[in-house]
């Protein structure tokens, strides 16, 4: 009889599951080591379906990164709102296997460090959920798209009722059909055709949301299909997300914040410090961001930055982070420039998708690694994407800085001696 195989995490099928690999010809005995467990299955089995091994990554640490951040809640618009700011010595883990990542990372740090530190701002927080609602013809999503803006306060009231029938768990469920920790911030209404998006913006407090927003977009999409129909409006189809959500995606709408955590970084290097440590002068510093826009804008990039996405990606995996939203997550702009006696450098993530609860967050080393960055609790994952800020830029100072060198002899060795290769 042939094997089926399953999506399921029981202990029977993971052990059919390893049996099956075990015994394909090109499996040696050496590769059994990926059938072994370092928590245990029962641990694992919840995070994702067809659970069968563990993948083994090293973590480097570096640090201390000196972090000038600010702490945020929201106002009575929802607007939000620095109420205070504070410095702190971080350290940071990075899971990855790109050689001179960590290394180069520290250089930046200890720069950013000696120059009295980084700064951090959150300029926006918000996760989008773009719904379409499908007519027969334009004037009916138009219909739509005005019924929408008039009524964006009657909505945002109904989904964020504490008393919200859907935020009950009823018998056999195991969580509430609304999330009660979303709360919709706004909307907005865009048509195309026969289609009418709708942009729903929530708010996710520490999670970095997606399945909470996804949930009470449902329930939304559901209670305006309601309330429409004494309108008339039947829309052919409904699909939770059409791809002007910003999700796991770049994206030119998102580039200039809106989904996710929009967060800026800088750090105002002295001139003796970027001659003595990072082994360049401000002219060539200069000279390579001169150069590299002029490569970007004739490339077509939207983003301009030195290496975003591998200091976004390392501190993701160590952290639990869905690794998908690297990719809206690294869409970021850097920029140099001359100040008295120094050079100033700054990068802003537009839409950095971080969370510090739910989903691989709950993983045991996930959760040590927070806690070791101290994000855990109330503003942790305001805290956590200033970090990230910070981290990221630490890695474009010293990576910029290799290749402002002459003849980017210091890029070209860093690679030659960290490659992995011989």
């Amino acid at each position: 009889m042939k094997f089926r195989w399953s999506h399921r995490n029981h202990l029977e099928a993971i052990l059919r599951r390893q049996a099956v690999l075990s015994r394909l010809p090109q499996m040696g005995e050496e590769d059994q080591r990926i059938f072994s467990w370092s928590v245990g299955p029962e641990m694992l089995a919840p995070f994702q379906e067809c659970l069968t091994g563990e993948m083994v990554l090293p973590v480097g640490v570096v640090g201390p990164i000196a972090i000038d951040m600010g702490i945020y809640d929201r106002n009575s618009n929802g607007q939000l709102q620095e109420r205070m700011r504070k410095t702190d010595q971080v350290f940071i883990p990075l899971a990855h296997t790109e050689g001179g990542l960590s290394e180069s990372m520290l250089r930046g740090s200890h720069v950013g460090t000696m120059a009295g530190g980084i700064k951090t701002w959150v300029l926006q927080d918000e996760m989008t959920r773009d719904c379409a609602f499908v007519f027969e013809t334009a004037r009916e999503a138009v219909s739509l798209h005005s019924w929408i803006l008039a009524r964006e306060q009657l909505l945002k009231t109904w989904i964020n009722d504490p008393r919200h029938d859907g935020k009950v768990i009823r018998e056999g469920e195991s969580t509430a059909r609304v999330s009660s920790h979303a709360e919709l911030l706004n909307i907005r209404t865009h048509v195309v055709g026969p289609v009418c998006h709708v942009l729903y913006g929530f708010d996710t407090q520490e999670a970095c949301g997606p399945n909470m927003i996804t949930r009470n977009a449902y329930a939304l999409n559901e209670h305006i299909v309601s309330e429409i129909e004494e309108l008339g409006l039947s829309p052919r189809n409904i699909f939770l997300e059409a791809n002007m959500g910003g999700d796991k995606k770049p994206s030119y709408e998102y580039f200039h914040g809106g989904h996710g955590k929009t967060v800026l970084a800088e750090s105002v290097i002295p001139d003796h410090i970027v001659t003595r440590y990072l082994n360049t002068t401000p002219e060539q510093l200069q000279a390579l961001e001169w150069t590299g826009l002029h490569g970007a804008h004739d490339s077509g990039m939207q983003a301009f930055g030195f290496t975003p996405a591998s200091a976004i990606a390392a501190i993701f995996s160590a952290t639990g982070q869905d690794l998908g939203m690297v990719g809206t997550s690294s869409m970021a702009h850097a920029a140099v420039s001359r100040v008295p006696n120094g050079v100033a450098f700054s990068i802003t993530l537009k839409g950095l998708e971080v969370g510090t609860v739910g989903g691989g967050t709950k993983l045991p080393h996930a959760r040590s690694y927070l806690r070791m960055m101290g994000c855990e609790g109330p503003h942790s994952a305001r805290r956590l994407a200033q970090i990230i800020a910070a981290g990221t830029l630490a890695l474009e100072i010293s990576a910029a800085a290799s290749m402002a060198s002459r003849g980017s002899e210091n890029f070209f060795r860093a690679h030659w001696t960290r490659g992995g290769l011989r």
